[in-house]
């Protein structure tokens, strides 16, 4: 398995653009065969090979696409068919980037898994995926710098409005900062503030944290031996009123209790391990 991960360089980039990443199953990986990607406030370009499938699960759902798709912000756990060797690279956007960025039909939507023709959307010719992915195992600065070039072109359609500015001051005090307490720190109503971070997130702001948190509990967690795991500690650290509170938020969240996901060790950071920056 090979993977890694790399910021933009270019400050208009990023501006909505979080990271780059790259991932390889090689033919020889035994690796969990179908892992489990967490719910996710973010959206995610994933670009791959035309003749590539990919299944996203969901309980009784399935979402089934070929080559190139967009993973628009999701409030649900999927479960994926990763049996087979693949290539892939990832886009991840920050929060409520599409809502600037002249995509009004991913912007609205949520839980959706979503085709993308990248030589259109990018303006390249029918082998540049192709090209790309031959580069990305181990040229991964030639294809951030390939990407920041397309991106910031890209980007100059981009608008900002009084919704996505006001976003924009929400989102660093999301984690700090009771939610209550936001619309007076940024001297709007509450109301305002909801509505707002709604019309470009598509997400509450509860909801958005609560991804927030489930990620940053995730790493945390995958740094530890699951004998060394205290669950009263986690619930404390990552300021849950108790531990039972916790063990709902994972069970609604992942659809494990804590006792069951150690167990399991399926997520794909369990299974593809915690990107690293380059």
């Amino acid at each position: 398995m090979k993977s890694w991960k790399l910021a933009p360089k270019n400050e208009s980039v990023l501006k909505y653009v979080e990271c780059y990443w790259f991932l390889e199953k090689e033919p020889h990986d035994r690796s969990h065969t179908n892992p489990k990607l967490n719910p996710d406030p973010s959206a995610h370009l994933i670009i791959a090979n035309d003749n590539l499938v990919h299944q996203y699960d969901h309980e009784v759902t399935s979402q089934v696409v070929q080559g190139s798709h967009w993973i628009v912000p999701h409030l649900k756990t999927y479960t994926m068919d990763h049996s087979s060797p693949f290539k892939i690279v990832g886009i991840k956007f920050r929060v409520g980037a599409l809502y600037s960025l002249n995509l009004h039909d991913l912007s609205s939507s949520l839980d959706n898994v979503e085709t993308a023709n990248i030589n259109q959307l990018f303006g390249w010719e029918p082998s540049s995926v192709e090209q790309l992915m031959i580069n990305a195992p181990n040229q991964q600065k030639q294809v951030r710098n390939t990407l920041d070039e397309i991106l910031a072109t890209w980007f100059l359609t981009s608008h900002e409005d009084k919704h996505s500015d006001l976003v924009h001051h929400i989102l660093p005090l999301l984690n700090n900062t009771p939610i209550t307490d936001i619309g007076e720190k940024l001297h709007h109503s509450q109301r305002t503030i909801e509505r707002s971070f709604l019309r470009v997130t598509r997400l509450t702001m509860k909801q958005c944290r609560s991804m927030v948190r489930l990620e940053a509990i995730l790493n945390y967690l995958y740094q530890l031996d699951d004998k060394k795991i205290d669950w009263a500690d986690v619930a404390s650290k990552y300021e849950f009123s108790d531990q039972p509170h916790l063990i709902r938020h994972l069970k609604s969240s992942i659809g494990r209790t804590p006792a069951e996901y150690t167990r399991k060790r399926d997520l794909t950071i369990d299974t593809y391990g915690n990107f690293e920056f380059n």
